[in-house]
């Protein structure tokens, strides 16, 4: 089996991965959603592909295992919000897909991840929706993630922001973006990514856990609402992290490099 790779980070928001444009900034008049009928039948074209390239991505080279520790077919008259551990570059975007399904979803994406060659300009038609670079721009950000969500659909959210391949462990996030929930009135849920080995590989499988659903106490200060919903959909992530039982790279504090060159 290979070596363990080891990465060392000073903060949890430092960058592991990054894109081909890392500064894309999104225009002054940028569309989140586009209604006219070509537009429609493009994005619903490209989405299908895209849950071709999953499945076929997440068979052959990610060995993935779907586990719903809920009855998902419950939900299918109501929109959700999926909050997910982040550790696949490119899984992350197609994943969800296969999670959420027959509900289709829509990702929560840096505007970098618009700067892809080729595929970046691709990803807001097959459900990418990437977060404003400015506070003008947030108001129309906030009416397509709530437009999703009323559409019935998943939208998918990345709390702890920054890519960090096959990390096993949960990484602190902020109670931010437990507001798309709590504000539609819609049930959270939780998606967390575990690694486990393989036989004749020294990469390892997944196994993604679907959990859920997550309800705030609406008789608490919307503040709350959020610091509560986020306390839930943590502890559960993290309990759900003891299912791995491989590190494929391993995660440590900047501040431990010296004593780990000393041994």
């Amino acid at each position: 089996m290979a070596r363990k790779r080891i990465c060392y980070y000073k903060t949890f928001q430092d960058d592991f991965v990054e894109s081909a444009d890392q500064d894309y900034a999104l225009r002054s008049d940028y569309t989140w959603i586009r209604d006219d009928r070509w537009a429609k039948l493009l994005a619903a074209a490209l989405y299908g592909a895209g849950y071709l390239f999953a499945a076929l991505y997440g068979k052959l080279c990610l060995h993935l295992k779907i586990v719903r520790a809920v009855d998902w077919k419950a939900y299918r008259d109501s929109g959700a919000v999926v909050y997910g551990n982040h550790t696949q570059p490119i899984g992350d975007a197609f994943v969800p897909a296969l999670v959420c399904a027959p509900k289709r979803c829509y990702v929560v994406v840096s505007p970098a991840n618009l700067g892809i060659p080729v595929l970046g300009r691709l990803l807001p038609r097959m459900g990418a929706l990437p977060i404003p670079g400015n506070l003008a721009q947030m108001p129309r950000f906030l009416r397509a993630v709530g437009q999703r969500l009323r559409e019935k659909n998943c939208v998918v959210v990345y709390p702890e922001g920054h890519v960090w391949p096959y990390c096993t462990q949960i990484r602190p996030f902020p109670e931010t973006s437990f507001d798309y929930a709590v504000n539609s009135h819609v049930p959270a849920f939780c998606m967390t990514t575990t690694y486990q080995a393989r036989r004749f590989s020294g990469k390892p499988r997944l196994t993604v856990y679907l959990d859920g659903p997550f309800y705030p106490d609406q008789n608490l200060p919307r503040r709350e609402q959020k610091k509560q919903l986020r306390d839930q959909v943590l502890a559960c992530m993290e309990q759900r992290s003891q299912r791995s039982t491989y590190q494929y790279i391993e995660y440590r504090p900047a501040a431990q490099r010296d004593r780990d060159r000393d041994e």
